[in-house]
């Protein structure tokens, strides 16, 4: 195979393969065909690599991008049709360079999204640039972007909406503006702990009822006045021992109710 640098390719890495890709396509499927097409691959590897360089620090390992951009080389090899005529290079240089762009799209984004809305996201933005240009001062409609790329308004909606996901907003950052260090995470509400006490008392609340009034009001004195149970004593004219058994008792007895009720 012919690996020297040929005049007329615009990449000083491109081997001259015109000859290996029309042999290529003449041989039937067999070793043969699969011997030369792997020779071809590796031949332009090279260029696949450095494709995979113009992408480094966007967050992807380079052997990860030097790998999608060998999967893009495999596709052009498959693809590429020598009888149009066209160099190699001209059809493989944006098939590996659409493979790394797609791997981006596809992974990473701080959250899925699903690949109808990356489309939609994509398709927006482009018209957006085109608009951009015939209509300044403003940003186009959402009218007047469905109409420029053929798209309904709601799949517009949805698209602008995608331009803004493309990364997470860290709940620690500090907000626009906010001079005290002021955070996302300090707007957002929590959830209320007197929630889950507004729920116990109305599952207990008619099986208070239900009580013997005296049990009721040792209760009601002990819970929600806050009396010591000698206290309660006293003005019941019992003993705190008995005060304590009768509320040991009733609270026993409120709580394999309410279990019972829930099971």
């Amino acid at each position: 195979m012919r690996t020297h640098a040929s005049a007329k390719h615009p990449h000083d890495d491109a081997p001259d393969t015109a000859e290996d890709f029309r042999r290529l396509a003449s041989l039937p499927p067999g070793r043969l065909r699969d011997t030369l097409r792997e020779q071809i691959i590796e031949a332009w590897l090279p260029m696949a690599n450095r494709l995979a360089g113009r992408f480094r620090n966007r967050g992807e390992s380079y052997d990860d991008l030097r790998q999608v951009a060998a999967m893009g080389l495999v596709k052009a090899v498959d693809r590429y049709d020598p009888e149009l005529g066209n160099a190699f290079e001209s059809y493989a240089v944006p098939t590996i360079t659409g493979e790394v762009k797609r791997h981006f799209r596809d992974h990473m984004w701080t959250l899925h999204v699903p690949r109808r809305v990356q489309d939609l996201r994509n398709r927006v933005r482009f018209a957006r640039q085109d608009l951009s240009q015939t209509i300044p001062g403003r940003r186009p409609t959402v009218a007047e972007i469905a109409e420029h790329a053929q798209m309904s308004e709601d799949d517009v909606r949805a698209g602008l909406e995608a331009l803004e996901s493309f990364t997470a907003l860290s709940l620690d950052a500090e907000l626009p503006g906010s001079e005290d260090g002021y955070s996302l995470s300090d707007a957002l509400g929590s959830a209320d702990p007197a929630l889950d006490i507004v729920i116990d008392r109305e599952a207990v609340k008619p099986r208070l009822q239900a009580l013997p009034e005296r049990e009721r009001a040792i209760l009601y004195m002990r819970f929600f006045a806050d009396m010591t149970q000698s206290r309660i004593a006293e003005q019941l004219g019992i003993s705190q021992m008995h005060v304590s058994r009768l509320i040991s008792r009733c609270c026993s007895r409120l709580r394999e109710q309410v279990l019972q009720d829930v099971a």
